[in-house]
């Protein structure tokens, strides 16, 4: 049987959702935990593999299980063997068609910015902190060169192993909140590292130190080493994903 779930996490304690041989991984807790309620190994398959200090609200998994067990079951039973930083949100039980990453049709991002003159104390590593102000306008500017489909070479990493840098962005829009700056992106996939490259684009031209177009310059150039300075992961959340019918899921609530 192949269960889904519906997973929200704090990243700062991990080095990134992938498994790790030596280092603390989202990946290694969600399975140990799913394990324990199977009472067998289980492996865990998700939408996105978020790097080490980002978030997510709506990371989406899969697993393949023999164990008969109610859906309350798989979710509090899991939650149990949880740490309190990773937390199954709801499980469904689907057809073994489904894949939590080939399936999916949109990812859907968040990268919180919180642009006050002091720094955070209780959004520490929830949150990244910008003291200069930002122009979230010229910032909106910049992010519409990026619409739509592209060769996004100079806003992955220089490691990423993506086969093709080709990504379409369906939606890119900068909003603010009180003190907080939001930036939503969604595409039908990422790069390694790349909503935080756009997002360190995005805040040099809220800073005033280049233009809007330079987004574009830089997405044109397909050279990393000119694409600007890379955005902390403290404030980067995973939304959510997107998948066709008949595979409809909760969707996550962001708190900012």
């Amino acid at each position: 049987m192949r269960i889904v779930l519906g997973i929200e996490y704090a990243g700062n304690n991990f080095f990134g959702w992938q498994s790790q041989p030596h280092a603390p991984s989202v990946q290694a807790c969600v399975e140990a935990a799913l394990s324990k309620v199977a009472n067998h190994s289980v492996k865990a398959v998700c939408a996105g593999r978020t790097d080490t200090g980002v978030h997510a609200l709506g990371q989406v998994i899969h697993a393949d299980v023999t164990a008969q067990r109610s859906i309350r079951s798989w979710i509090l039973g899991t939650n149990a063997n949880l740490p309190d930083d990773v937390s199954v949100l709801w499980a469904q039980m689907v057809d073994e068609n489904f894949h939590a990453r080939f399936s999916a049709q949109l990812r859907h991002y968040r990268y919180i910015i919180l642009n006050r003159p002091t720094r955070p104390a209780l959004l520490t590593k929830r949150v990244t902190w910008d003291y200069q102000p930002l122009d979230i306008e010229q910032m909106q500017a910049g992010g519409n060169y990026l619409l739509g489909t592209h060769d996004f070479s100079s806003y992955r990493a220089t490691a990423c192993q993506a086969k093709t840098p080709i990504r379409t962005i369906s939606r890119l829009k900068v909003s603010r909140v009180n003190d907080h700056v939001i930036i939503e992106i969604s595409a039908n996939a990422f790069l390694h590292h790349m909503v935080r490259n756009i997002a360190g684009v995005l805040m040099t031209i809220g800073h005033g130190e280049q233009t809007a177009q330079w987004a574009q310059t830089v997405l044109e150039a397909r050279n990393r080493t000119l694409g600007g300075v890379r955005a902390p992961p403290d404030g980067l959340y995973l939304c959510g994903v997107d998948y066709p019918e008949p595979y409809v899921f909760p969707k996550a609530n962001p708190p900012i």
